[in-house]
């Protein structure tokens, strides 16, 4: 699928709540981001679809992201927990719904709630569907439970310390769109020697590097911040291009080294 599907990049919406949640979504659709991620688990969904309710950008412009949490996996409280997300969010739809896990231990069986997710999106409450943090096998299972082009993207950690290259590769071998989670390494890339090298070579910053290499990969990414002027950065990224040399630089940066990694994550590749 192309990635013309999902508006690059996104709005990270972890961590932020209340009154800054809200005036950073306002900031970022009023500089033209298009594409807000929130999930139940991040608990800000009602002020998520709060602002895009007042906003004067038609909801139908917007592409809304959200998740289901790895313990309402059973169908009927999937279900349950897209209605509540749905009624939260003040829309009858999301553009993009994502299992943010897989269920643990396989606790729930994959054909079980992909199926469900599927169910989903046949009533109508959401345009597509996809995963979250699924490993090569994970995403293969899922293709041979529900057929290939069902699924949208896999959402996966990306950033120049973690390259994830294996499942980047394979999920866009399958035809899937890879999402790239906390692309900036929590703050890690502004202090990468080699980053502020090619940054200042451009006269960006670091982050609209990383931003440009990723895009570069093919890669849709959620970067969040709460300062305007950071949004308006990130945006004004897809403007930039990296020479190959750069791109290799930054290629060299791969270190393994995970961020999200929470006891319930499955055997990564």
């Amino acid at each position: 699928m192309s990635t013309s599907t999902l508006p690059n990049p996104g709005l990270g919406t972890f961590r932020l709540k209340g009154e800054t949640l809200k005036r950073v979504i306002h900031d970022a659709l009023e500089l033209g981001f298009r594409h807000i991620d929130t999930a139940q688990m991040y608990d800000n969904e009602l002020d998520v679809g709060t602002v895009i309710g007042e906003s004067e950008v038609p909801r139908e412009e917007i592409f809304v992201t959200t998740k289901v949490w790895h313990d309402r996996l059973e169908p009927a409280s999937l279900k349950a927990s897209v209605e509540e997300s749905l009624n939260k969010l003040g829309t009858d739809y999301v553009d993009l719904l994502l299992i943010h896990w897989p269920s643990p231990n396989d606790a729930v069986a994959m054909a079980d709630y992909l199926t469900a997710l599927r169910e989903v999106q046949q009533a109508g409450q959401a345009r597509h569907i996809g995963v979250s943090n699924f490993t090569i096998a994970q995403v293969d299972r899922a293709l041979e439970i529900l057929g290939p082009d069902t699924l949208l993207t896999n959402q996966v950690e990306v950033h120049p310390f973690l390259q994830n290259r294996a499942v980047v590769e394979h999920c866009q071998a399958r035809g899937l769109i890879v999402t790239g989670y906390m692309p900036l390494a929590v703050g890690k890339v502004l202090e990468d020697e080699t980053l502020k090298a090619i940054a200042e070579a451009h006269d960006v910053t670091p982050a609209q590097v990383v931003l440009a290499w990723t895009r570069s990969r093919g890669v849709v990414t959620i970067p969040s911040s709460t300062r305007r002027e950071h949004l308006a950065a990130n945006l004004a990224a897809n403007e930039l291009t990296l020479s190959d040399d750069e791109l290799e630089a930054i290629t060299r940066l791969d270190r393994d080294e995970r961020i999200a990694d929470p006891d319930f994550a499955p055997d990564w590749d």
